[in-house]
């Protein structure tokens, strides 16, 4: 008997992980891998070899940034047709890899700032569309465990992205070294590929409607949970700020400028080696608990870690921790707002809801960032990370809107 148990217990739980579903998060991986290097490399591109302001590198990095947001909400509707969603994931990834690379051979500021904003129209683009292709690779019961990989493939991806920056600097120059982010990119979108040839196996005869169908995503009950999604994403500010925060109490703490900023992009790797581990455990608790219950503790612990930035002396432990922790949330936070939609919608409506997902990740993510970035600098930055804390509260409190749905979803349209 407990053989029998045994043998009927194993394929259904490997079942989950098929070539496709793993395809998906080598191209989250290798892609991650490949922007990091040119992210990590730019200011120094910018400021020293184009001779422009940090202004120009914040005006890049914001237009840039809300560009994704755009295209995200764009590409939604238009990945609700597997065939296309498909084109547009493989395309996207190939435009971020040949524009990102691309960027080493700017002249001037302008040059780069529209390679870059071309780098960040194609990511944005592909997005909905690798997360539709995700969900329809994975069984129902294992939405958690694929996004989960998905998301620690990408937080992989922001750990050896910038190492490699750092030893391909060192190597060949900054210039060239952003050349060579181009090689992971190319990478990934071969892995996308092959992600949508498996996918196409096994799509639906039936040709769905390119549109963004509000009335059919409030009717499967999405408008619900992104009020606490709205709410968590109003407080996550950018990593960037993080590093500040970082940077500025090491160096209080009696170390170098130099010290104290290379001792917090390390810190920072460990931040996204965090998010990576808790990504991979988090999609399995979501796929027994339901994504409500890992949103909540990513919420959770996210209050911790803005209260330790907020309040840390200058401690390097404290720092440590107050990292992890973020690291930790967002692992648990990303994976189940991407387990949410796929289990809300049918897949003729996943691409906007992923979509739609995404503007509001995008929008919530700005305007957290440019608030808080004003009261680190206008009053202090403990201010700065309660005020983040404390819509992370409200998310908390506003996690039970959120429904676990036990099985696959249909809507009338």
């Amino acid at each position: 008997m407990p053989d029998d148990m045994t043998t009927s217990t194993e394929p259904k739980e490997a079942a989950w992980l098929s070539a496709g579903v793993v395809s998906v998060g080598a191209a989250s991986f290798f892609s991650d891998s490949g922007h990091e290097i040119a992210t990590s490399v730019l200011p120094s591109f910018l400021t020293s070899v184009l001779h422009a302001s940090a202004g120009a590198l914040g005006l890049i990095e914001g237009l840039a940034d809300a560009l994704t947001g755009i295209m995200k909400l764009i590409g939604g509707p238009l990945a609700n047709e597997p065939a296309l969603r498909n084109r547009l994931a493989s395309s996207g990834y190939l435009g971020t890899a040949l524009a990102t690379g691309a960027i080493g051979l700017a002249g001037s500021v302008w040059q780069a700032g529209i390679l870059r904003a071309l780098a960040w129209v194609s990511r944005g683009l592909r997005s909905p569309a690798r997360d539709a292709m995700l969900a329809s690779l994975a069984p129902h019961d294992a939405y958690g465990r694929a996004f989960g990989l998905e998301r620690a493939g990408d937080n992989l991806g922001a750990v050896v992205g910038p190492l490699l920056a750092a030893s391909l600097v060192a190597w060949v120059g900054i210039r060239h070294a952003i050349y060579f982010s181009a090689i992971p990119g190319l990478l990934a979108a071969v892995a996308i590929t092959m992600a949508a040839r498996q996918a196409l196996r096994q799509r639906s005869t039936t040709r769905q409607r390119v549109g963004f169908d509000f009335g059919s995503l409030r009717r499967a009950g999405l408008l619900r949970p992104l009020l606490p999604i709205a709410f968590f994403e109003l407080g996550n500010v950018a990593t960037t700020l993080l590093i500040l925060r970082a940077t500025g109490i090491l160096h209080g703490g009696g170390r170098s400028l130099t010290e104290a900023a290379s001792l917090a992009i390390l810190i920072y790797a460990g931040h996204n080696a965090a998010a990576s581990l808790v990504a991979l455990v988090g999609g399995r608790w979501i796929d027994r608990a339901g994504p409500r219950v890992a949103f909540g503790a990513g919420a959770v612990v996210y209050v911790a870690a803005y209260l330790g930035f907020a309040w840390a002396g200058h401690s390097l432990l404290a720092l440590l921790a107050a990292f992890l922790l973020a690291g930790a949330g967002i692992g648990f936070a990303e994976t189940a707002e991407s387990s949410l939609v796929a289990q809300a919608l049918p897949d003729s409506l996943r691409g906007s809801g992923f979509g739609l997902l995404g503007g509001v990740q995008s929008f919530g993510d700005f305007a957290s960032s440019a608030v808080v970035g004003l009261l680190y600098a206008a009053i202090s930055p403990a201010v700065a990370f309660s005020y983040a804390a404390a819509w992370m509260v409200l998310a908390v409190l506003a996690s039970g809107w959120i429904r676990d749905r036990k099985g696959p979803v249909t809507v009338d349209q």
